[in-house]
């Protein structure tokens, strides 16, 4: 899932919290098993399915527009020349697509990819955990603490996920 124009707005520390704790509401809630995520400054890789009856699509879309409420709100209380300039664009990317609400935060859709082996799996776990490592942020996956890499290398995680280590079952 990325945001509008790719801005870095997780590098706020309000703003992560807010996709944050909406990524553990839609765990206990909303019934989203996460097996890996990385939250990038600009968007989030997750390896993910819905275990209840909702369908994952529905899942994202519930995300997205709770979080699209959340952020604009906390930037337009927090209306400093940064957080003006990113309502801009979020505005402006709205306009585009003739949209009913005020700013569009996220871009449309996510890319879902199934899944149909463990290998695919695990290289897909892989690349999510190898995003900041490649970005420069961090030598090893493990140190950056907004990823799961942390949860495999069994460190303190900010989300709790199901570490499978290439071990899947299908229900």
């Amino acid at each position: 899932m990325t945001i509008e124009s790719w801005i870095p707005i997780f590098n706020n520390p309000n703003i992560l919290n807010i996709a944050i704790a909406s990524i553990i509401h839609c765990q206990s809630e909303k019934g989203l098993e996460i097996y890996a995520y990385c939250i990038m400054p600009s968007h989030i890789h997750m390896v993910c399915r819905a275990t209840k009856e909702s369908l994952l699509s529905y899942i994202i879309r519930d995300f997205k527009k709770f979080t699209s409420k959340k952020i604009t709100k906390y930037l337009n209380d927090n209306a400093d020349t940064r957080n003006l300039h990113i309502l801009a664009v979020f505005s402006s990317q709205r306009n585009k697509k003739k949209s009913d609400q005020n700013y569009s935060v996220w871009q449309e859709g996510f890319q879902p990819i199934e899944l149909t082996s463990n290998y695919f799996i695990d290289q897909k776990i892989n690349y999510i955990h190898a995003n900041p490592v490649t970005a420069g942020f961090v030598k090893r996956p493990q140190d950056y603490k907004l990823s799961s890499a942390r949860n495999y290398a069994e460190m303190e995680s900010l989300i709790e996920v199901v570490v499978s280590h290439g071990r899947w079952t299908t229900y």
